[in-house]
């Protein structure tokens, strides 16, 4: 049975089973029809000439390949999967449209700011850029805290308007 001729037969004989035995591995018919034809390259290319059960050596190699390709596939899927997740996720950098309008937003805040009264301006860019506390403000500028909070916000306010005013 371990003759060439032998081997042929014994392929040719348990072909249908083998395909059979593959399909449900690779989940596709017509891979599992490959998976086969690879196994029987190997198998009649195998320098075992005595082998004590080549049946059992033929249904192995099969699974091996079936499950190879398995596994290779489902890493490419996950390779997909993964570049398919990193292409939804927002880029680091903001795209060229994206700076043009923060560029734009930067020039009218820059304008609203300008157009504010100086003790005004002062208290928001301390506030809002520099990180100072209300009660910091206050005391750099000589006045109370709650009206450090006004200052802060009635420029809030006039940057959120300009802003508004461009939009339309």
């Amino acid at each position: 049975m371990n003759e060439p001729g032998n081997r042929t037969d014994l392929f040719v004989t348990h072909r249908k089973a083998l395909v059979d035995y593959a399909a449900p591995i690779t989940g596709c018919r017509a891979e599992a029809e490959e998976v086969v034809q690879e196994a029987w390259l190997r198998f009649s290319q195998a320098e075992r000439s005595n082998l004590a059960q080549p049946l059992a050596y033929l249904y192995r190699i099969v699974r091996n390949l079936a499950l190879d390709l398995t596994r290779r596939a489902g890493s490419n899927q996950r390779q997909d999967d993964a570049n398919d997740l990193l292409a939804e996720l927002p880029a680091s950098t903001p795209s060229p449209e994206q700076q043009l309008c923060q560029q734009d937003e930067l020039r009218l805040i820059a304008e609203a700011l300008a157009r504010l009264p100086e003790r005004t301006r002062i208290a928001f860019e301390m506030h809002r850029l520099g990180g100072y506390t209300l009660q910091q403000i206050a005391a750099h500028l000589g006045i109370s805290v709650g009206l450090a909070h006004q200052l802060v916000r009635t420029a809030l306010g006039h940057c959120a308007a300009c802003l508004d005013d461009e939009s339309y």
